[in-house]
């Protein structure tokens, strides 16, 4: 038995779901969200405020997708609701961020500037020279934005430069000995 697809997923007020077939679609204040699941091993119906996920049997593979499927509705109704967000850091000697429109330009030690575009759905936000906050709705797409901004520069073992996710801990090694 699922202990994640027992619980219902609880609508907070200003949230409506709407369930079509095998469609799930959530509206809240801050955007409009959908998923898909599997129908032949999955039913999903709204009552009482509550979303509420069952297996249509008993096998290996609905068993699976009841807890799957009750977490990714519970992700839509927390995103349209409340948001998702990472916070990155840019460690060393002349890293910097900024915004240019919605275009963010970071100075990480190249010959040139990383222009790196927003995609649609996410806000970018420069609180200082040295810290970025990538803001959005579908929580899956707030991190491949952070993670894409990290790629360009991650942080190396040696002196801990690079861009850092807030709150992530670099393991340090020695440098070399005379």
């Amino acid at each position: 038995m699922s202990r994640i697809g027992k619980y219902p997923v609880v609508i907070p007020s200003g949230v409506t779901v709407t369930v079509e077939g095998n469609k799930v679609t959530v509206k809240g204040k801050l955007g409009e969200l959908s998923c898909t699941y599997d129908d032949g091993h999955i039913a999903t119906k709204v009552e009482d405020n509550k979303v509420v996920v069952t297996p249509l049997s008993q096998s290996l593979t609905a068993r699976a997708l009841w807890g799957t499927t009750r977490a990714n509705i519970n992700t839509l109704v927390k995103g349209v609701s409340e948001g998702f967000s990472k916070s990155l850091e840019l460690v060393g000697v002349g890293y910097k961020a900024r915004m240019e429109g919605t275009k963010l330009v970071l100075s990480l030690g190249f010959s040139h500037d990383v222009n790196f575009p927003a995609p649609a759905g996410i806000k970018i936000s420069c609180e200082s020279p040295t810290q970025i906050k990538v803001f959005g709705v579908d929580k899956q797409l707030v991190g491949q934005v952070a993670a894409e901004i990290r790629k360009y520069r991650k942080p190396e073992p040696y002196k801990g430069k690079g861009v850092k996710y807030d709150g992530e801990y670099v393991r340090r090694k020695e440098g070399k000995k005379k």
